[in-house]
């Protein structure tokens, strides 16, 4: 138990800080691609893979890995590029996302870095190629791409955004929800979920973009008469949901803002970092049904 405490102890110091820790790869050639050390459970060469019919053609097949069987997804062919060869020789990520486990098959891995968030940044526009990319870096002077995982797997196997449990809105007139994720994936699959609601939401990409227009509403009106709350992902490029949570908390013109952690990150270290930086609840991507209702729970509050 010690350990498991060390552990979460050593991860929160980052919690607030606008830092994370990236582990480092590469696929068919010489870029290099980064991915959450969070999301990370294990990095294994690859074992012998099962090939079952009718998989999606960026399945190269299914592993055993510690008794449980999991999909390994070929990365660059999932987002374009040639299937990596000579497989047994390469690696396979195996990472926790959306409350489902795979492995990502890549072509070598490198090392962890531990990076501010302020230096990672939205990748550029204009090219199909970037589409698969939620923020780029600088390391030791050469790019690092960081993928999109979500809209990867959202390609592979859809997630279901319809809401089925029966949810009652209270009041809803004039009720709007700030919503702050990099994933255009992800933020389509939330404005989904409360448009079902009939609620209205704005969009931000990142923690600095809805920052911004937090201090903006601020400027002119108490932003908890504007928002109802705010549903916000942790990892997003110039500024985490974390960072951007103590931020709020500690603006008294903006501390009473309800806010939800609304991450594919997920493991012990949840509560911790939660309670950490002030947020009034953590749930796990993505399931309509729990965000309807968490949704449903604070406006209907708020209304009487």
């Amino acid at each position: 138990m010690a350990g498991v405490l060390d552990s979460v102890n050593q991860r929160t110091q980052l919690v607030g800080q606008n830092r994370l820790e990236l582990l480092l790869f590469k696929l068919g050639g010489i870029q290099r691609y980064g991915i959450n050390v969070f999301k990370v459970r294990e990095v294994l060469q690859c074992p012998p893979l099962t090939v079952l019919p009718k998989l999606n053609g960026a399945i190269r097949g299914v592993a055993y890995v510690r008794g449980q069987a999991i999909s390994i997804i070929d990365l660059n062919l999932a987002t374009g590029g040639r299937a990596i060869d000579d497989i047994e020789n390469r690696f396979i990520i195996v990472t926790e996302y959306n409350r489902s486990v795979q492995g990502f098959l890549v072509g070598s891995v490198e090392r962890i870095i531990n990076i501010n968030w302020e230096d990672i940044l939205p990748p550029p526009t204009g090219s199909s190629r970037y589409s698969y990319l939620t923020a780029v870096t600088e390391v030791d002077n050469r790019l690092v791409e960081v993928l999109d995982v979500e809209k990867v797997l959202d390609e592979i196997a859809p997630v279901n955004t319809e809401v089925t449990t029966q949810i009652t809105i209270k009041n809803i007139k004039n009720k709007r929800v700030l919503v702050a994720d990099d994933s255009s994936v992800a933020r389509k699959q939330i404005q989904r979920t409360l448009t079902a609601l009939g609620l209205e939401c704005d969009l931000a990409k990142n923690g600095k973009e809805a920052l911004d227009l937090l201090n903006e509403v601020a400027k002119t009106q108490p932003v908890f008469e504007k928002y109802a709350l705010m549903i916000s992902d942790v990892e997003m490029p110039e500024m985490d949901g974390y960072t951007l949570t103590s931020a709020i908390k500690s603006n008294t013109d903006m501390k009473d803002l309800y806010i939800i952690l609304h991450t594919s990150l997920s493991g012990i270290f949840n509560q911790a970092m939660v309670e950490k930086v002030g947020a009034n609840d953590f749930i796990a991507k993505f399931n309509p049904d729990e965000l309807a209702i968490a949704v449903q729970k604070v406006i209907n509050v708020d209304a009487e």
